[in-house]
């Protein structure tokens, strides 16, 4: 209606041209006030997904993630094809145990991808757990990086529909009877959490290394297994605030979450992190090696 309005010359002869001054400024501004909205619902919907996405933006959260100590490591697992429900393919690290088990532990990577460091935690896992399938998974779709600048970059174009698959992929390798405990630092401590939603009744237990937690009840009611949080009190991202509001919200939903602090900065049990902090990190490792032998026992 607008454009016929616009377009007809007899019309416009025929109107004060204060009038279509006044009547161009207010097309304008309809329009912009669209613009604006569709923005607006662009970056809700961004942030919608993984809540660790928008610390991206921050010059300091990347700041806080040094360039890693390199490794060669030689890894004691192989890499595995595995097809997802979005018709598409993902790589896992996988380790098995001598006897054949229904018993899972999915590792999660922090932000650098699933390098050496996360092929090492999860050998130490599956030495430590002994008759238990060690899986880590890889939601980069292969992207490894010691850049903090290029890691945040990838870690903010994950799109969480593509992450879902992949889960759901490693979910199928694990079978109808696999019990699926899940492990994971930063950004991969979110998606741990995320990961024990998605298991629903095959769930075993979740540990998650100062992740952002989800922060609305219907995403957090599927969830069938207990929480053990590891969080620093130096975080100033993860901090106390976003972990107390988890907590509540868990109360809320009847969700059982158990939560420790340790004086330390964000990333403190990497041992490739200048962050990384010997005592904090070998008692945080001890709680969560605990709590998934019993959670993956017997």
């Amino acid at each position: 209606m607008l454009r016929l309005f616009w377009n007809n010359p007899t019309i416009h002869q025929s109107i004060n041209p204060a009038f279509m001054k006044n009547f161009s400024l207010f097309c304008f501004a309809i329009l912009a006030s669209f613009a604006f909205a569709s923005c607006t619902n662009d970056k809700v919907a961004d942030e919608s997904g993984d809540a660790m996405a928008k610390f991206t933006s921050d010059k300091a959260f990347t700041k806080s993630h040094e360039t890693p100590i390199a490794i060669d490591y030689q890894a004691k697992g192989v890499m595995l094809n595995l097809r997802t429900p979005d018709g598409g393919m993902t790589k896992v690290y996988s380790i098995k145990p001598a006897e054949t088990s229904h018993k899972f532990l999915f590792v999660i990577h922090e932000w650098w991808g699933l390098n050496d460091q996360i092929k090492r935690e999860a050998d130490r896992l599956a030495d430590s757990l002994g008759n238990v399938n060690v899986v880590a998974l890889d939601l980069y779709d292969g992207k490894v990086t010691a850049d903090p600048d290029e890691a945040g970059k990838i870690m903010g174009s994950v799109k969480p529909e593509r992450s879902e698959a992949i889960i759901k992929g490693a979910l199928a390798f694990a079978g109808k009877d696999g019990q699926v405990a899940t492990i994971g630092w930063c950004f991969g401590g979110g998606w741990s959490l995320r990961t024990s939603i998605l298991a629903a009744e095959r769930g075993a237990g979740c540990v998650m290394y100062y992740g952002m937690p989800v922060e609305k009840a219907d995403e957090l009611a599927p969830m069938q297994v207990d929480v053990l949080g590891i969080f620093a009190k130096q975080d100033k991202w993860i901090n106390e605030d976003v972990v107390t509001k988890f907590e509540t919200l868990a109360k809320a939903t009847g969700k059982k979450v158990e939560n420790h602090w340790f004086n330390a900065d964000h990333a403190f049990a990497n041992p490739t992190s200048p962050r990384y902090n010997e005592a904090a990190a070998q008692e945080a490792n001890a709680l969560a090696l605990a709590f998934l032998r019993k959670k993956l026992g017997d």
